[in-house]
């Protein structure tokens, strides 16, 4: 991590042990409070803090009660342009709380909104996609320590300089397999995405980033626990799931659910989680570290299926082309 980047999350640290922190809020929109929602899990999982993931407008909208001095407001935008959550932030800091904004431009509407920043340096390649990754769990880490100090996750920053290394390592492993469920999918109208614990997170941005927005294929993420409570009866031999197996403790959900779809479906894809490769990492930090992974690996199974469809991950029809 540069300097920079790591004298900004000294900053948030030090403004949150001042704040005597009573619950936390992750705000964005889309893929942006997806990738903060590993935040959420992980302080709701690990902590008696009570955390919230929100989409910008609702925050505004509902206008929590909870919001106030006490609060640390995480807000996320790639370009730091989306007006939703450069509101959103506006709005926490009046309400008196921590602000702090995620983005890759440091002089973006969002990071001017809130309190504090943390950038990275993703238009010029210098942070690229592990950079991002590292950065943001340095920050949920160090977050975690002051919530609930525990000499873990020191041990997870310490180690997440190996993320980049070990992203290239798994695109490497999974690249035949993605490659195989583009070509077998290429003419599939709607394929369905499964997953709980952490990674329903992944499966929501895959749904709706990759598949609806940029490859315009209809689906919809399927929480593993709510499967038999609705959604499995969709269920048939001609059916597309994409069912990511996590680790840790939801992982049972999942094998119910995979169990039910390989029964009755010809066209199931799996990626488990429990055969990332996770080289140098610690036993007991591998739950922290598979989330850090699994989004590139996913990536792999949409740029296959923009590969076999002819159909750019670039193209849209409305987003960038009119006011909405």
């Amino acid at each position: 991590m540069k300097p920079e980047h790591a004298a900004q999350i000294a900053t948030v640290i030090e403004a949150a042990k001042a704040r005597d922190i009573k619950n936390v809020y992750f705000v964005a929109c889309g893929g942006s409070m997806a990738s903060l929602s590993f935040g959420e899990y992980f302080i709701s999982k690990e902590t008696e803090v009570p955390s919230f993931v929100y989409t910008a407008n609702e925050f505004i909208h509902r206008n929590p009660k909870g919001v106030g001095e006490n609060t640390l407001v995480i807000l996320r935008s790639h370009s730091g342009t989306t007006p939703e959550t450069v509101a959103a932030a506006s709005f926490a800091r009046e309400k008196g709380a921590l602000t702090v904004s995620i983005s890759m431009e440091a002089e973006s509407p969002l990071c001017q909104a809130a309190e504090h920043i943390v950038h990275y340096n993703y238009k010029d390649g210098s942070d690229a996609i592990d950079g991002e990754v590292g950065i943001f769990y340095t920050l949920i880490f160090e977050v975690l320590n002051v919530l609930a100090p525990n000499e873990k996750y020191k041990r997870v920053v310490a180690q997440l300089p190996k993320v980049g290394e070990l992203i290239e390592k798994n695109i490497e492993q999974f690249a035949d397999a993605a490659n195989e469920f583009g070509k077998k999918n290429k003419r599939e109208k709607i394929i369905y995405t499964m997953a709980s614990g952490a990674y329903i997170h992944h499966a929501y941005s895959f749904t709706s980033c990759l598949l609806m927005e940029m490859l315009w294929i209809h689906s919809n993420a399927i929480h593993s626990g709510e499967f038999f409570h609705g959604p499995f009866e969709i269920t048939d031999y001609d059916v597309p799931f994409l069912v990511v197996k996590g680790d840790g403790a939801s992982r049972p959900l999942d094998e119910r659910a995979l169990d039910f779809v390989q029964k009755f479906s010809d066209k199931v894809e799996v990626v488990d989680i429990e055969t990332l490769n996770y080289g140098g990492i610690d036993e007991d930090l591998k739950e922290y570290f598979g989330p850090a992974l699994t989004g590139s690996v996913l990536r792999l199974y949409a740029d296959a299926l923009a590969e076999h469809t002819g159909h750019p991950l670039s193209v849209r029809r409305y987003m960038w082309k009119m006011d909405y």
